[in-house]
């Protein structure tokens, strides 16, 4: 596992994004209810999604590690937005899968193991800087 990531997120226009990584890209959007064209996810299912996908693959390699089968992993994440602040409050992470005898043990064993559920439960450092480009960076953008 990298020390550091790099992503980066470049405007599309309108309520659209498109965001980049190791040379994976990634389409951001908003619904039309939102002004958005609906050409992606929204940011906050992403978060959702990195949360779901990276238990998901710890669950599995939790499972892998202790030779079990686990037909149809999939692991569900549904969040509750706080009254009509622009966050959500509350995360509920649902793991389903076929043949575990004790799933929720393997689920224990895979918490520690989630690096985006790590990075959500503890206290993150979050620094905003800003760069001004010069216009003919920003036209190649």
């Amino acid at each position: 596992m990298a020390d550091a990531l790099h992503v980066e997120a470049r405007w599309a226009g309108g309520l659209s994004a498109v965001a980049t990584a190791r040379g994976h890209e990634l389409h951001v959007d908003e619904p039309p209810h939102a002004g958005g064209r609906d050409a992606g996810m929204m940011p906050t299912e992403l978060l959702c999604a990195s949360l779901a996908s990276c238990f998901c693959l710890a669950v599995a390699w939790v499972a892998a590690k202790r030779d079990v089968d686990l037909p149809g992993l999939r692991v569900t994440v549904d969040a509750e937005r706080v009254g009509r602040e622009l966050r959500y409050g509350r995360v509920r992470v649902e793991v389903a899968a076929a043949g575990a005898d004790d799933l929720g043990a393997l689920v224990e064993r895979a918490r520690p193991l989630c690096w985006v559920s790590n990075m959500l439960a503890d206290d993150i450092d979050v620094t905003y800087v800003h760069k001004e480009l010069a216009p003919a960076a920003a036209d190649a953008g």
